[in-house]
């Protein structure tokens, strides 16, 4: 089942020179681990709730296992302060959801936990 690293970046307005080697560089690091980004800043975005002035990122892994293994890799972990001495950010790993997945069965099945009969 698919995994993903979502970044809710707050990049300067002018981005430091390491951060833009971090970019650079970055791919290599996910390369081993078959991570490949499906959001990187997305310039064009559109707000429907709240607010976001962040810089979303999201990147795809084949598994959980494959995004903490990559998280965790020396070449990751040496080149993550490039950009973490110069950008604050939010950043978590997470599951998705495997083929088929269907809502409502996900809602009936709180609904039965929830259910005083339980």
């Amino acid at each position: 089942m698919p995994a993903y690293a979502i970044g809710n970046l707050r990049p300067a307005q002018t981005l430091h020179d390491e951060v833009l080697t971090y970019i650079e560089r970055v791919q290599g690091t996910l390369d081993p681990f078959g991570g490949r980004f499906l959001v990187h800043g997305a310039p064009e975005r559109e707000v429907l709730e709240g607010e976001w002035p962040q810089s979303p990122v999201i990147i795809v892994f084949p598994s959980l296992d494959h995004a903490r293994r990559w998280y965790a890799s020396e070449d990751y972990q040496a080149l993550l302060p490039l950009r973490t001495r110069h950008m604050e950010g939010d950043v978590l790993l997470i599951d998705g959801v495997p083929d088929g997945y269907d809502p409502a069965k996900t809602a009936a099945a709180i609904r039965a936990a929830q259910s005083p009969e339980s």
